[in-house]
């Protein structure tokens, strides 16, 4: 814990501030990334979604035979 605790006030108490510059490109891939990580979990909630509907269909056509 005690280290944990040093290394977090190692990193953030004594910050250096930085000049540094973005360009534009960078905005585009951070932009692809967050459509890309909604595109992700659109997609793998469907597929689940459409696992457990299906699970359900076939329990209730057993029941209905």
């Amino acid at each position: 814990m005690k280290f944990t605790l040093f290394f977090f006030n190692l990193f953030f108490l004594f910050e250096i501030s930085a000049l540094v510059y973005i360009d534009p490109g960078t905005g585009s891939v951070i932009l692809q990334a967050i459509i890309g990580i909604i595109a992700t979990i659109g997609t793998t909630a469907a597929l689940y979604f459409n696992k457990i509907k299906n699970f359900f269909k076939r329990k209730n056509k057993k029941n209905n035979e």
